[in-house]
C-alpha cells in the first residue's frame, strides 16, 4: 500500500486542514520496464509514500517471470507503487483498491498519465472482496498496520476465490506480527521492509 502506519493514516487529525486533491508534495519513480524513470506525482497525506525502490526492485526480481500477461490486483493501494510497477514490467492489467477519494483520484491520473491498463475502485478492501470475483495472478496486500487487516483479507482472498490456481500473494505485515494465512499459501521469499517484513507467497492449488 504505501502507508506507514497508523490507526491515523487514513485522516488527518480533528481540525488539521484536509489536503487539496490537487496538492502533490512527493513523487513516485518507476524503476524498471516500460514506463523505467517515468516520476508521477504523491499526494500529501500522513503516512502516505510509496514503496522504496529496494523494496520493489527485490520484490519484482522474485516475480521477473510471472509478470507477463498477469492480472494483479493492489489491494490496500496508496500510491499504487506495487501496481503500478507491475503494469511497467508486462503485467496485462491490474485493479487498484483504495478507499481515500483524493487519493483514488491522484492514483487514476497516474494511471491515465502513463496510458496504463489498470482501473481504480475506490472502497474498502473488505468490501471490493465481497462483490463480484475475478480471479488475479498476482496480489499485493499491503494492509495498515495494527488495525487487524491482514488476517482477514487474506483468508477473504482464498476462500471468496479471487486467487487464480497458482498465485503469488506478497503480504507486508509489521515485524512483530506472526503471518496467518491460509494453509495453501506456500513461502516463498521474505524482505525486511521498513519497520515491517514482506512475505511473498505462492498459492497451490486444492481440491
Amino acid at each position: 500500500m504505501n502507508r506507514r502506519r497508523s490507526s491515523s493514516a487514513k485522516r488527518p487529525a480533528r481540525g488539521t486542514q484536509r489536503a487539496s486533491p490537487s496538492r502533490a508534495s512527493g513523487r513516485l519513480r518507476l524503476i524498471g520496464g516500460d514506463y523505467r524513470r517515468r516520476q508521477l506525482p504523491v499526494l500529501e497525506r500522513p503516512g502516505l509514500r510509496p514503496t522504496p525502490d529496494r523494496i520493489r526492485e527485490t520484490l519484482f526480481n522474485w516475480l521477473a517471470f510471472e509478470l507477463v500477461g498477469a492480472r494483479v490486483l493492489d489491494l490496500y493501494a496508496g500510491t499504487g507503487a506495487l501496481g503500478l510497477e507491475a503494469l511497467s514490467r508486462g503485467a496485462a492489467q491490474a485493479c487498484f483498491v483504495e478507499t481515500d477519494s483524493d487519493v483514488a483520484a491522484s492514483l487514476s491520473a497516474n494511471i491515465d498519465t502513463l496510458g496504463a491498463n489498470g482501473h481504480v475502485r475506490r472502497q474498502t478492501a473488505m468490501a471490493f472482496l465481497a462483490g463480484p470475483v475475478t480471479p488475479f495472478d498476482i496480489v499485493f496486500l499491503d494492509p495498515p498496520f495494527r488495525q487487524g487487516h491482514a488476517v482477514d483479507a487474506c483468508h477473504a482472498l482464498e476462500e471468496h476465490g479471487w486467487l487464480s490456481e497458482e498465485a503469488w500473494i506478497y503480504l507486508e505485515i509489521e515485524h512483530e506480527c506472526e503471518p496467518r494465512v491460509p494453509t495453501n499459501w506456500h513461502l516463498h521469499r521474505e524482505v525486511r521492509a521498513g519497520d515491517g517484513i514482506g512475505h511473498l507467497y505462492r498459492r497451490c492449488h486444492t481440491e
